[in-house]
């Protein structure tokens, strides 16, 4: 009896010892997303803070400073999608469906502005290239169509800038409340929401610098003024605002040098929105992955 006592002690103290693992293990796998830890959110929150940085204090606001801002937004979204990805994050996240619509929301906004700015980049490189004839044939007639465009587009731009701005406000109100609470999915909410930033001020500062070049020249507009307080002056795109309005008019009084310039410059300008529109339309795929993505955080 002494022996099957002693059995029976050690035989339910093996089992004994289980419990306590399982129990941690399913801790951890109830942890939403190790967030401190996970490589992608690391890397996504390093690019994020650089992006900001650069976006914001610029050392020269030129077509390349603008271009490398679209290309490290396109990058960061690339991220996005990578951690959105992850079954930690999904699973996440669908705990906060309501949370998710509102980002699908804003999501498909962004893809929508940046499909107008693409339509609308499209119009302005055409109207560019019938000036550039224009210039050469000293056509004062169709110059100052062109001059007109550039009126009509600057508003277009301000109109897109806006929008973006209008989004902003709400994710602010967002922010603030998400600031109650401490956990993992908190952080991958924040996470979100810190692209979703960046990728307003990028966008703006496109826009915006858009906007404000064509904006310069308004003084020397024959009637055409902007409305006041448009845009601010310092945002203009160093490029966009050489070929100008006082460039343009009376180009048949103006000798063949002058002229030659200003095909010159006209054609560094059209370059210059090559690279911009090739750069946004580039971001505008990783919009649409980004969004789509999200959605299969419902959907699957």
């Amino acid at each position: 009896m002494v022996r099957n006592f002693r059995r029976s002690l050690s035989f339910p103290n093996q089992p004994s010892a289980k419990p306590p693992q399982r129990k941690k293990t399913f801790h951890v796998r109830s942890t939403s997303l190790p967030c401190s830890t996970h490589p992608l959110v690391s890397q996504l929150k390093d690019s994020v803070s650089h992006l900001k940085t650069s976006i914001s204090k610029p050392d020269n606001r030129t077509s390349a400073w603008i271009c490398d801002g679209l290309s490290q937004l396109k990058s960061v979204h690339e991220s996005l999608d990578d951690l959105l990805q992850l079954p930690q994050t999904r699973e996440a996240l669908r705990e906060r469906s309501e949370w998710v619509e509102k980002v699908l929301e804003d999501f498909l906004r962004f893809v929508d502005v940046y499909g107008i700015f693409q339509t609308l980049v499209l119009t302005l490189k055409q109207e560019h290239m019938a000036a550039q004839m224009a210039v050469r044939r000293r056509d004062d007639s169709k110059t100052a169509l062109y001059v007109k465009a550039l009126k009509k587009m600057s508003k277009e731009m301000a109109s897109l800038m806006s929008t973006l701005q209008t989004m902003g406000k709400s994710w602010d109100l967002e922010q603030k409340s998400l600031s109650m609470f401490d956990n993992g999915d908190a952080e991958i909410e924040q996470i979100i929401m810190d692209v979703n930033e960046v990728t307003i001020m990028v966008s703006s500062a496109l826009f915006g610098g858009i906007s404000a070049s064509f904006a310069m020249q308004k003084s020397t507009w024959k009637g055409l003024r902007l409305p006041k307080k448009q845009v601010k002056m310092e945002e203009n795109i160093q490029e966009l605002e050489q070929v100008g309005a006082e460039s343009l008019w009376g180009l048949s009084k103006k000798g063949d040098e002058k002229v030659k310039t200003l095909v010159k410059k006209m054609y560094e300008m059209e370059d210059c929105l090559s690279g911009i529109e090739c750069g946004a339309e580039k971001l505008f795929r990783s919009l649409i992955n980004s969004r789509v993505s999200m959605l299969n955080v419902l959907t699957q």
